[in-house]
Formats: structure tokens, sequence, C-alpha cells
């Protein structure tokens, strides 16, 4: 390991240690103990030309990095960032500082219990977009932030419609159950998550739109696509990643994440939020550096 390098570390280490971080939530602290999520195919990118000293991957941020299945070339950007200056420390610092269920891992593997229901639920009653049917919620920060970017939208003249929104757990196993009978296993296990492994229960999700694939080239969709991450919302399962995320490419589906969570995606993990995600659930599972 090269000298600057691991004085870096050890200057890191230093403001890991003493910066506070959010605990948690009681329900989601079992999953310390839940194997990681199974390592993504690392998808065909052009290797740098040049990288921190090789020794660096036997840091603890290079373990993190392959515990989170993150792929080489986005775990070498890293490393590099991380090198140069303490802003990537301080980034997932104040990611971590944040409302935890913003950046808790759902997905194929990592579940919410079945009992979980936010306590803030706020129904959705238009405002500034519509709503395709009554009956819609979110929590309550994620509804403001869902007012102010389709204010902001329908000032550009576009008219944002939240289609789909919070769901039970029960109401994810009946949907889920539905989607077997209707298109078989794959095709249901493609485009619809199993009850406790939908971002949906978190009611922080917004499916926007027609929810099909012609979504993508309507403009809202590409209003949502150009804006959508300065309001602090972030497409969870973008087009060509489904080997990352587990799911079809959904250009109508959009998490609240918050506006540092969407910096931090979008600055370290090229917009990829199953990335993100994945490495914060790596980095508090190892305690940090």
């Amino acid at each position: 390991m090269t000298r600057i390098l691991r004085c870096f570390l050890c200057l890191v280490l230093c403001a890991a240690c003493s910066k506070p971080r959010a605990p948690l939530p009681a329900p989601l602290a079992a999953q310390a103990g839940e194997p990681a999520a199974p390592a993504p195919m690392p998808l065909p990118l052009p290797f740098p030309t040049e990288a921190p000293d090789p020794a660096a991957l036997d840091t603890a941020l290079g373990r993190i990095l392959g515990d989170a299945g993150i792929p080489e070339q986005l775990s070498w950007n890293i490393l590099r960032a991380a090198s140069q200056g303490p802003s990537f420390i301080l980034d997932v610092l104040a990611v971590l500082d944040g409302d935890p269920y913003l950046r808790v891992l759902v997905d194929k593997a990592h579940a919410l219990p079945a009992r979980y229901e936010p306590a803030d639920l706020t129904a959705l009653g238009g405002g500034s977009y519509r709503v395709s049917r009554a009956g819609l919620f979110l929590r309550h920060d994620a509804a403001q932030a869902l007012e102010v970017m389709a204010a902001a939208a329908k000032a550009g003249g576009v008219t944002l419609t939240a289609s789909s929104a919070y769901r039970t757990y029960a109401y994810q196993q009946a949907l889920y159950q539905r989607n077997v009978a209707q298109d078989g296993q794959y095709a249901a296990d493609r485009e619809s998550a199993r009850a406790g492994h939908s971002q949906h229960q978190l009611g922080l999700v917004v499916d926007f739109g027609s929810i099909d694939d012609s979504f993508a080239d309507t403009q809202e969709g590409r209003w949502l696509l150009a804006n959508a991450g300065s309001f602090g919302w972030s497409l969870s399962f973008p087009e060509g990643y489904e080997e990352v995320t587990g799911y079809r490419w959904e250009s109508w589906h959009y998490r609240y994440v918050g506006r540092e969570l969407v910096y931090f995606i979008d600055t370290y993990f090229e917009g990829i939020q199953q990335y993100a995600l994945q490495f914060i659930y790596a980095w508090e599972k190892a305690g940090g550096l």
C-alpha cells in the first residue's frame, strides 16, 4: 500500500469512528446476520489504464466493495476517489446520517418484515400531479418530494401521474401470485417481487404513468429520466441491468431516496441504485472501515 493511501485511510478511519450514525430500524436490525446479496455479473467495461496501487484492494474499502459485488471498473474508480481526499468517505457518512429506510436494501435477497408498515403514510390527492385511482399512499417526506417535483414538471408543461405507490405485504403477495398464475413463474419473477421483497412496501416508491414499456417514450417518462434525481428520486430498474437488479427494465418505477443518496448514486455508481445500496449494505454489515 502506498504511503499516501495508508495515511489517508488512517484519517478516514478517525472520521468514520467519530461521526454519529443513524442506527438500523428495529425491524431491520436482524438483517445484519443475513448473507450478502449474490454478486452481480460484472459488466463488460474496459479496465482502467491508470489505477491505484493494487495493494489498495486489500484495504477495508476494497473488501467492502468486493463483498458488495461492485464491478471492477467501479471499484477502481471508487478506490481512486478515496485515495485523492476525504470526499468519498464524507459522502458515505452523509448518507448514513439520513433516514435508514431511504438506504435500506430491499431486493430478491433482502426482505422487509411481513408486518412492516410505515407510520407516516400520507394519502396522495393530486395537487400538481394526477392520481390514477383513490387509495394511493406514500410516506410523508416522499409525498412532499413528489409534490415539489410535480410542480416543477407542471411548470415545464408536463403533468405527472402517480399510478401505484405503497403496497402492503398482503397486497404484494396477492399480486405476485396473480402474476405467476397469468404469466408463469419465470416471467413473473422478472417483473414482480415476492411479498416482503418489494420496494413498494417501504412507502417510498411511485410507479408513474402507464406502467408499461411505452412510458419511456412519453413526455412524462423523458422528463422524469432527466430530472427526477434533482428532487431525490432514483430509477430502480434501469435498462440493461436485469442481471444486477433481478428485474427487467421498468422505466416507470422511481424510489425516493433523498438528494444526498441520489448524489452518492450518481457520483460514484454511475446512476445505478442497486450498486450503491449493495455497497451501503456491505459497509454497514462490516461496521465501516
